[in-house]
């Protein structure tokens, strides 16, 4: 039988990808540290619509590396989201990640309360004070709650990655988050997910670790 030919080097796959991902949409567009953002979650999602459906607050992409570069607490709302973060990089960085999703006491909290499990994990989350970036891949209620909170002087994160997915408010979620003067990246409409939010914070990472430019360069 003869040999497949395919690309088995990991780093090779990623720089074709990247190649192939610069092909189409015309990086030019882009502030250099946005474009680092965008291809990552083009490259993981095969999506080219994020191009025009990433969003971000003015100096956010700072605001995220700096947080990483000072070894903050990320709190995320799914165990998707914290497995598809990238763990070493997390450590090089000296930041670790959390998810009260699973927690019995949010649990209970949740049924006492009346309200989702993604919910009461903010609540909890945000009692703690180095957590400085909170990532939302698939729960509106919890970013809802969340901007809740900043509302009331109750939270005041260094940087929101808000990108639910789904048709029952996470558009909503969204443009409430665009609404606020805290740093964030988002995405517009209903597309998101955790592998989107995952691929957003490694991208972060990543530029926190090289040292890349993440200004206007």
């Amino acid at each position: 039988m003869q040999d497949l030919e395919y690309i088995k080097d990991p780093r090779a796959i990623e720089k074709r990808s990247f190649e192939i991902i610069e092909g189409h949409v015309d990086k030019l567009n882009f502030e250099m540290c946005e474009w680092a953002v965008i291809r990552r979650v083009i490259h993981t999602t095969a999506d080219f619509e994020f191009a025009d459906l990433l969003k971000f607050s003015p100096k956010a992409v700072d605001a995220g590396v700096v947080a990483l570069q000072g070894g903050c607490r990320i709190y995320t709302d799914t165990r998707m989201a914290e497995a598809g973060i990238n763990k070493k990089a997390l450590k090089s960085l000296g930041c670790e990640i959390k998810c009260f999703i699973d927690h019995p006491q949010v649990a209970v909290m949740a049924k006492e309360m009346g309200i989702t499990r993604s919910m009461a994990s903010i609540m909890t989350a945000a009692d703690d004070e180095k957590t400085r970036v909170f990532v939302f891949g698939n729960a509106p209620t919890a970013l809802f709650k969340l901007i809740e909170l900043i509302n009331q002087g109750k939270a005041n994160p260094d940087l929101i990655i808000g990108v639910p997915v789904g048709f029952v408010g996470a558009k909503e979620s969204k443009e409430a988050l665009m609404k606020l003067s805290i740093p964030h990246i988002t995405t517009r409409g209903q597309k998101g997910g955790s592998t989107v939010a995952a691929a957003i914070v490694n991208a972060l990472m990543y530029m926190a670790i090289e040292g890349r430019p993440h200004g206007n360069e």
